[in-house]
């Protein structure tokens, strides 16, 4: 029997193992990866079933698995069984005492991250933010963002990208292309940010142009009403074409934020349509629930060669690692943040 194509979907699931359900749904649809939760973790051995049953069921052992372990506020994996990793906001401000020892500690704090997902099979980050720390924007972002200053980030999020490739972990470089201007949560509603083309040049798309050769994106749903301002970038074919792969450069895989979050219009069927068809290479939905993730389905449409080729060639970018003792790094890394930054 012939498998079914490889469809154009990261999907989330409920619990912490797979539901008959949702083994059938996804043997029938194929969706490119899964995305975990803190709800889908449990321990080590538990998550690792988890993600061996989801890649036996797709027949696909390198199928990405994908977590948001950013550090701070945005860990899936926590204490007391994994490190409680910083705020990249706290590599900011040591960077602002001693510009090398924050690269080298982002990369090693990204090393440890990666050391801890590849042992559970996890092979994708949804990290680092690329993301400006705005005065008076929402605090959705905050301390989630190394700096509010474009050349701090993109040197910063150039080191957390070295680090967890050569732990031998996909980086997803977000929110393309920026949404550190967002006066409201785009969890819960959508943001417009009325800001000039230039500003954004200069500023919020300054450190995705600096990482535009990245394996993965992800993108804001962020309206730009010097851009469009009729739909939030995530589902704007002007956006994707003209900013993102066009003045940003980027060309790896670009991944949708939620399409559950209620930033967006319509149902998981339209938005998910929308997205695919403005250009995102892969529809990204969370929650694990049933009725969403069929609406959602019924417009993932089978991954092209443009998107293959970039998963491909964002897979070669991975590193298999080199030997690292967890507890010697882990004490680098206390060492130097302990010495050089007032937290």
């Amino acid at each position: 029997m012939t498998a079914p194509p490889i469809t154009a979907a990261v999907y989330g699931c409920e619990g912490l193992e797979l539901t008959d359900w949702e083994r059938s749904f996804f043997a029938e649809v194929n969706p490119l990866g899964l995305i975990l939760f803190a709800r889908n973790v449990r321990d080590a051995e538990q998550v690792r079933n988890l993600v061996e049953s989801f890649r036996e069921v797709v027949d696909r052992a390198g199928s990405p698995v994908l977590i948001d372990q950013e550090g701070g506020r945005v860990q899936r994996l926590k204490p007391p069984i994994w490190r409680q990793a910083p705020p990249p906001a706290v590599f900011g401000r040591l960077a602002t005492r001693d510009p090398e020892a924050a690269e080298k500690a982002v990369a090693l704090n990204a090393r440890l991250i990666a050391h801890d997902l590849l042992s559970l099979g996890i092979t994708v980050d949804c990290t680092p933010l690329l993301d400006l720390r705005v005065k008076d924007a929402h605090a959705v972002i905050g301390d989630r963002a190394f700096a509010a200053d474009p050349q701090t980030v993109a040197k910063l999020g150039r080191a957390a990208c070295a680090g967890l490739l050569g732990g031998g972990v996909i980086p997803v470089i977000k929110h393309i292309p920026g949404h550190g201007r967002a006066l409201v949560d785009s969890h819960h509603r959508l943001p417009v940010v009325e800001v000039s083309h230039d500003d954004l040049s200069r500023s919020d798309f300054a450190p995705f142009a600096e990482l535009n050769g990245a394996p993965w994106a992800m993108t804001a749903h962020v309206v730009y009403s010097a851009l469009d301002p009729d739909r939030p970038a995530t589902v704007s074919p002007k956006v994707i074409a003209e900013t993102i792969r066009g003045e940003i450069g980027f060309d790896g895989v670009l991944v949708s934020d939620d399409l559950s979050m209620q930033a967006l219009a319509g149902d998981l069927e339209s938005r998910t349509r929308a997205c695919l068809e403005a250009g995102c290479d892969v529809a990204l939905h969370c929650n694990g629930r049933r009725e969403e993730m069929q609406q959602a389905a019924r417009a993932a449409r089978p991954l092209g060669e443009t998107s293959l080729r970039r998963i491909e060639a964002a897979e070669a970018q991975r590193r298999v690692p080199s030997p690292l003792d967890p507890l010697d790094a882990v004490a680098e890394l206390e060492d130097l943040l302990s010495t050089r930054v007032v937290r």
